[in-house]
């Protein structure tokens, strides 16, 4: 079992939430949530550590005789307080801690310990196991040498193709509407299976640029999503707009139909309500969530 904690800002609530119950199939907790599945905790721009639960009890007399059994291969060693459900004050958390880590034989190292292990309450329960914590790998991607103002944030971006893609294996997918490649970058970089096209060849040169800055091979080319043929597992559609205009209706479907050609899973971002469009070429919508930035709203719509 591992237990995971998470923080996301008011404006993004929902898209955590629509990440986290695809990643692990159920609906987060208020700030934790556990699960069977382990995946690394730098891949959700929302998680912040990953316990693997070794040992578990009642309480912490029980997780403290527990841990006297610990076999440490001579490793250093560093205990922290995981903040699940109803966080201890800081000076108890601290006494925790301690309490802990003198039952554990071998070496303490408060600064770079080879193993990190942390003790967390949650659900009536004492745990405790390894930790580690989110390294914000989608921070390092915020420094592009091209962009669009109207680009996806990196955080966005991330939860998005983790929506897409919750298990990577074997699965293909195309970004048909890639723009300077925001998606593709954090895709990639999570090991996802991802080409990427755009009808606009400035879009795909600041996209390959882009992708080379960070190391990725160029998986992009141009294209127009109406007229791509392929078979992917999954498509994640950035719908395109700026602030003069808009798609026409006309164009939107076109589009949309373009998506359904493609693939039988399509993630879908638009800045309005567009339901009646997406039924229309054959799609139904399974999940969603709405990221607002300030009056600006985004609508990430999950279908099939």
């Amino acid at each position: 079992m591992n237990l995971y904690t998470f923080i996301c800002h008011e404006d993004e609530r929902e898209l955590c939430s629509l990440e986290l119950r695809t990643l692990f199939g159920t609906e987060p907790c208020v700030g934790y949530m556990q699960s069977e599945r382990s995946i690394d905790p730098s891949r959700s721009p929302f998680i912040k550590q990953r316990l693997a639960v070794m040992y578990s009890g009642g309480s912490l007399e029980e997780i403290a005789h527990q841990v006297e059994a610990l076999e440490l291969e001579a490793s250093t060693f560093k205990v922290v307080y995981v903040e699940a459900e109803g966080a201890a004050a800081y000076d108890e958390q601290r006494a925790i801690e301690r309490q802990l880590g003198a039952r554990i034989r071998g070496k303490a190292e408060m600064r770079k310990p080879q193993r990190l292990l942390g003790v967390a309450y949650a659900e009536g329960r004492w745990l405790f196991g390894d930790c580690r914590s989110s390294e914000a790998v989608w921070l390092r991607h915020n420094a592009k040498p091209q962009h669009y103002s109207t680009a996806l944030s990196t955080r966005v971006a991330r939860a998005v193709a983790n929506i897409a893609v919750p298990q990577p294996a074997g699965v293909k997918a195309i970004d048909p509407c890639c723009g300077i490649g925001t998606v593709l970058i954090e895709a990639l970089s999570m090991g996802i299976d991802i080409i990427g096209r755009d009808i606009n060849p400035l879009a795909v040169r600041g996209a390959r640029a882009n992708l080379l800055h960070y190391g990725f091979a160029d998986t992009v080319a141009i294209g127009d999503i109406r007229e791509l043929n392929g078979s992917y597992d999954v498509a994640i559609v950035d719908l395109p707009y700026n602030l003069c205009s808009k798609l026409s209706q006309e164009e939107q479907l076109a589009m949309l139909q373009g998506a359904h050609r493609l693939a039988r899973r399509v993630v879908i971002i638009a800045t309005d309500t567009i339901d009646l469009a997406i039924q229309e070429v054959g799609f139904t919508i399974v999940d969603r969530c709405v990221v607002k930035k300030g009056s600006f709203s985004r609508h990430i719509l999950v279908c099939s």
